[in-house]
């Protein structure tokens, strides 16, 4: 059953809302004041919270503000001193709803059934988010990689462009969406771009957008990357791949904070955090001429590069603990366990395809070996 909080220094108001609410299945507590409720609020996760605007001590704006910081409930603010100025500066201020006292019955009991709708589904985004970031998570306790970490604790609350370098499959998107998760920009999109993938003649239409009719198949006007992550970060992902033409539209973009669709002249302006990624050697691509060097320049204010999985291989372990966990989970499985002669056979294997390749491996292992995984096991099917 869903939990109420009334905050009201009004006994009369609090029992009458007490019951009402338990004649409706709710579980029902009370407060006498400001202080009191926020009190209760942090010791007991409420769905909703009724606050009346005018009491002693801390009025209910003030507990309003208190309990943003903190819970997830949905807050009614409730009064018979109201105003629209006042309803209007409750609503600004994170509230779900305003109702005047007197109180109605039908109003009272739909805006709270609303209210614990909107609770359900940011508690059900928290979780969601919960899911995606484990989903991201940079597993291991080499010294390589708690320096890593510590460079995007650094990095990530500037809005400083990345370079992010490093073999295919050792976890470079990762570590782009860490910078993006605890940036100042978490709330807004993070956009990824295969540069690799897109054909040249399609790029600039995926980071910049096209107008109707600019070409054959452009029959609707479309936003483009840049314009999808405004406020967020954009990841391109193998930014060597990318055309020339495409490497000098993205300089201006950088340069001016503004872009233009394919077939557009008007000037879009955006605010975008760019982190890029790369397996090549930048530096030997502009020798070759195959990228542009003032390019390299605005995307290299903080370099990050990732070792591979063969200099780091004290991780080994964790991760086959983690993808082992990982994979039995979604396959409704209980996790097999690795004698340790089957660790240290592991840890013997170069793996050039990195943490993409032992994480392959440990998925084959658990579908064919289930209970226990010996070296032998891992030397049959590497």
């Amino acid at each position: 059953m869903a939990k109420i909080l009334v905050i009201d220094d009004e006994r009369a108001i609090r029992n009458t809302l007490r019951d009402i609410l338990e004649y409706e299945q709710y579980i029902v507590d009370e407060a006498e004041n400001g202080i009191e409720g926020v009190k209760m609020a942090k010791e007991t996760e409420y769905d909703v919270v009724l606050c009346d605007i005018k009491m002693p001590q801390m009025d209910g704006i003030e507990v309003l503000e208190q309990l943003q910081t903190f819970t997830t409930a949905s807050v009614v603010m409730i009064s018979g001193h109201g105003n629209i100025e006042t309803a209007v500066d409750a609503i600004k201020k994170g509230a779900f709803d305003y109702i005047e006292k007197p109180l109605d019955l039908n109003r009272l009991l739909i805006t709270l059934r609303n209210a614990l709708d909107k609770t359900r589904l940011v508690q059900e985004a928290k979780i969601l988010r919960k899911k995606v970031s484990q989903q991201y998570e940079m597993v291991g306790d080499s010294l390589a990689l708690e320096e890593i970490r510590n460079m995007i604790d650094v990095v990530a609350p500037t809005d400083a462009r990345v370079l992010i370098i490093g073999e295919n499959g050792v976890g470079k998107e990762l570590v782009a969406r860490q910078i993006h998760e605890k940036s100042n920009r978490s709330a807004f999109p993070f956009i990824e771009v295969n540069c690799a993938a897109i054909p040249s003649e399609l790029i600039e239409s995926q980071l910049f957008g096209h107008e109707k009719g600019s070409f054959t198949s452009a029959i609707k006007q479309r936003k483009g990357d840049f314009e999808l992550a405004d406020g967020g970060s954009l990841f391109l992902d193998e930014i060597g791949d990318m055309s020339f033409s495409a490497q000098a539209k993205v300089l201006r973009a950088l340069q001016e904070n503004k872009i233009t669709r394919v077939g557009g002249e008007k000037d879009i302006s955006v605010n975008v955090r760019i982190i890029a990624a790369t397996n090549k050697n930048i530096k030997e691509e502009i020798a070759n001429k195959r990228f542009r060097e003032d390019l390299y320049h605005r995307l290299s204010v903080i370099i990050i590069n990732i070792p591979p999985l063969s200099q780091r291989i004290e991780d080994i372990p964790l991760l086959v603990d983690y993808f082992a966990q990982q994979l039995s989970e979604s396959q409704g499985k209980t996790a097999p366990v690795f004698e340790q002669k089957a660790m240290e056979a592991l840890k013997q294997w170069p793996w050039t395809g990195n943490i993409r390749e032992l994480r392959n491996v440990v998925e084959r292992l658990i579908i064919l070996r289930p209970d226990i995984i010996t070296a032998e096991d891992v030397k049959k099917y590497l």
